[in-house]
């Protein structure tokens, strides 16, 4: 259990993509960390894009940031919603001010790039989000998944082993 003590935040808004939500949410639950749902206070729950449904712990505008090792932001046309909550955008920018893990896949990475923290990092994500990503001043790699700093991208559903396989090695290591 190589993450016991760790709590770690995952976003979850209407249209998230089920395994990119689901998946990541197990295995570090399965490592012994403390996973919380976080919403962006438009409802209790929300339905994924495979029809798989997810409750909210809590919303984003009520979260202690200092309570949080980590955040996830999952795809799906979740993150074109979430990067409009100034809740969710300013407990981002609050995290990776203090140099706290944000791992972000698919289209996950939009909230990174809303929240203005992708500037000179390498990322991957959805090839749909590329243009996005380079235009917010991101370095586009087309890997499974990668880290820059306290940053962690991953590109797609195939990659989730690649992206779990990282996020869970680097909280591990702190």
């Amino acid at each position: 259990m190589s993450l016991t003590g760790k709590k770690v935040g995952v976003f979850v808004e209407e249209g998230f993509e089920d395994l990119e939500f689901w998946v990541p949410v197990m295995r570090l639950r399965e490592e012994g960390a403390a996973v919380i749902i976080i919403g962006s206070g438009r409802s209790s729950s929300f339905t994924g894009k495979h029809c798989l449904t997810a409750a909210v712990d809590v919303d984003a505008a009520e979260v202690d940031p200092a309570e949080l090792d980590a955040l996830v932001v999952p795809g799906g046309w979740a993150p074109d919603k979430l990067r409009r909550v100034e809740a969710v955008l300013d407990l981002i920018r609050t995290l990776n001010r203090e140099g706290k893990v944000i791992a972000a896949i698919c289209h996950g990475g939009w909230v990174l790039a809303s929240a203005g923290i992708v500037r000179g990092k390498n990322v991957t994500g959805s090839r749909g989000i590329r243009d996005d990503m380079v235009n917010a001043g991101a370095i586009w790699k087309d890997m499974p998944a990668l880290q820059d700093g306290n940053l962690i991208f991953g590109r797609v559903v195939a990659d989730i082993p690649a992206f779990c396989h990282v996020l869970i090695n680097t909280l591990s290591s702190r």
